[in-house]
């Protein structure tokens, strides 16, 4: 059966698209090639939990979504029958902190062997300025024999997906898209005004991609200063936390951000230094991104010294201490474990000799270097045999005056203890 939309990678972004999509009473088939995908989405099988535990979406959710005509394909064909095509593919950076655009540039030719004309193609992956003109067009025209903004529409529109919201979704934030043409960039207007109430045009794809650039980098920048300031108030003996809640009430020219143990989730921020060399520009002149990524990787190792002091100044040594760890995912109330700075800490705290357990009402198993972390059944039995316990993440089924009454000691990466409760970051 032929689909208005055609969702091609359903993890974290393609997911929660296709669920808005069929919400709005699009006819939406998904596409993934991974082993995640090979299974019927009516039935809750592993593959389909798999594949709704890397989008925050539930298995139950998905099979709501087939009861109102969701289909999940791994057969390409299907590609060939969609009005509307739009690219969810992961992108991450690589271990060289450029961004690896494999998954897209294989949807694309994916896509690019079934395309027809008149197709509306969009990419919704984090990429830099560029890539969908410069990477993604050249795949699809090659792969097709059709040309971008004369047979068929090419656009970009960065996602704005917050895990977790329960205030802002994909229908009432605003959607900002961008076309290689101004018929383009209408074509887009016209696919996401049926999801959305608010859409914004920009320039171009350039522009489009840029408020991509802009955003994820504006949020690193911002937590890296925080990050500064909790490691000079603690030195100070200033308490940041009191600090910012005075300065939010500032009603222009202050955004409240606050520091943590890392910086975790999809959205990684880009620095110039690592964009392909077309796209760099003399001098490059965010350096500034690129020392919010070094601010912001110091803090694990932040967090271990603060944990050694502690345990010193009550006579522990970190060798052989038990030490707790509450919350290993990257948000509160998720299972989304995404670049969560809880799996460097504990691996840390490893080379010290700790003894490390964990804490997480989302995680029900977890890994550090492949092996099995033991996890805590009873939180307040653990945390009163802990040596130490390390709040990495604030869920909202942690009490934290009571695990503070508990704790011998709490350390509070997260500012959510009440003051004079804990250790605070």
């Amino acid at each position: 059966m032929p689909a208005d939309l055609a969702v091609i990678g359903l993890g974290h972004l393609g997911l929660p698209l296709a669920q808005a999509a069929v919400a709005a009473g699009i006819e939406t088939v998904g596409y993934d090639s991974g082993p995640a995908t090979a299974a019927d989405p009516a039935t809750a099988t592993p593959a389909v939990t798999a594949t709704a535990t890397d989008s925050t979406l539930t298995a139950a959710e998905i099979r709501r979504m087939s009861a109102a005509g969701f289909r999940i394909t791994t057969n390409p064909a299907e590609l060939g029958r969609v009005r509307t095509a739009v690219i969810c593919a992961p992108t991450q950076l690589g271990a060289d902190r450029a961004l690896d655009l494999s998954a897209v540039g294989e949807a694309g030719r994916t896509l690019a062997a079934r395309l027809r004309p008149h197709t509306t193609v969009i990419l919704e992956s984090a990429a830099h300025p560029g890539v969908t003109e410069d990477y993604l067009r050249p795949i699809l025209e090659e792969g097709s024999g059709l040309r971008a903004g004369r047979d068929f529409h090419l656009a970009y529109s960065p996602s704005r997906l917050d895990p977790g919201n329960r205030t802002h979704g994909i229908a009432n934030t605003p959607k900002v898209i961008g076309g290689l043409t101004p018929a383009c960039t209408e074509s887009a207007h016209a696919f996401y005004a049926r999801l959305t109430e608010k859409v914004v045009r920009a320039r171009g794809l350039r522009e489009a991609e840029t408020v991509q650039l802009l955003e994820t980098n504006y949020r690193h920048v911002n937590i890296a200063l925080m990050n500064e300031m909790a490691v000079l108030c603690h030195d100070l003996g200033v308490d940041l936390w009191d600090v910012i809640r005075c300065a939010e009430t500032k009603p222009y020219g202050f955004q409240a951000f606050r520091p943590g143990p890392g910086v975790g989730g999809r959205s990684v921020p880009l620095d110039p230094n690592y964009l392909p060399h077309t796209t760099r520009t003399p001098g490059h002149p965010l350096r500034m991104v690129g020392l919010a990524q070094e601010i912001n990787g110091r803090m694990p190792q932040y967090v271990i010294q603060r944990s050694a002091t502690l345990l010193n100044e009550h006579g522990k040594s970190a060798r052989g201490a038990r030490v707790l760890l509450l919350g290993v995912t990257y948000k509160p109330d998720l299972g989304d474990q995404e670049g969560a700075p809880a799996r460097e800490i504990a691996s840390r705290l490893l080379d010290l000799g700790a003894l490390v357990s964990y804490h997480d009402p989302y995680v029900a198993g977890w890994r550090v270097r492949d092996r099995p972390v033991p996890r805590a059944e009873s939180l307040y039995e653990a945390a009163a045999n802990a040596d130490l316990t390390i709040l990495l993440q604030h869920h909202r089924t942690y009490d934290l005056q009571g695990l503070a009454v508990k704790a011998q000691l709490l350390l509070d990466t997260r500012g959510a203890s009440p003051a004079g409760a804990a250790h605070r970051l």
